[in-house]
């Protein structure tokens, strides 16, 4: 299967996700790393596979339809079958998202479907849940509210900060992510 995948940011779950395919993990090939953020501190961990990487600014297009447009070029000459998004931190439009419709899986910091969208840490601990965790999800036309495809659950404790919840739930994204991959890339 060969995958694409989307990132943003500090690109833990990207080079989690790259680490598990280099040592066979996932029977599956990574085309194309594709980041909308040319300062993404994500970028510098791709030290061996900056080939596969395509930094695409989505501030240099004058829509996110456009943005699109140059995004799928690469991902039809790639032959992509399967985009992950890791710390993907764009909205893709609700065409995109049709026409790879069960095509792309998301990680969320959050037992969706609670605390949907941005800082879902922050908002767990503002609304005084005593567990929390991280949702692995098919992406569809709504935010965070696509088919959950695995859950884990971290506990809250009492003097829990936004950074020490946000470093739980980070070390079972690592995990499931990589499991929920492994079994779509072995069902398809």
């Amino acid at each position: 299967m060969n995958i694409a995948i989307f990132f943003s940011g500090n690109g833990s779950n990207m080079l989690n996700i790259k680490n598990a395919v280099d040592e066979k993990k996932i029977e599956a090939n990574i085309k194309v790393y594709i980041c909308n953020n040319r300062n993404a501190k994500g970028i510098k961990k791709l030290k061996e596979s900056r080939d596969n990487l395509i930094i695409i600014d989505h501030h240099n297009f004058s829509s996110i339809n456009n943005w699109e447009k140059e995004v799928e070029k690469h991902l039809k000459n790639l032959e992509i079958s399967l985009i992950c998004l890791a710390g993907f931190m764009k909205i893709l439009s609700k065409k995109f998202v049709k026409r790879w419709e069960r095509k792309i899986i998301n990680i969320h910091p959050s037992l969706l479907p609670a605390f949907k969208g941005l800082n879902a840490q922050k908002q767990a601990l503002n609304y005084g849940v005593k567990y929390s965790g991280c949702t692995i999800h098919y992406v569809n036309e709504e935010l965070d509210s696509g088919e959950i495809i695995d859950q884990s659950i971290v506990g809250i404790s009492k003097n829990e900060t936004v950074s020490s919840l946000t470093k739980k739930i980070l070390i079972e994204e690592h995990k499931i992510y990589i499991n929920a991959l492994r079994n779509i890339v072995k069902r398809n």
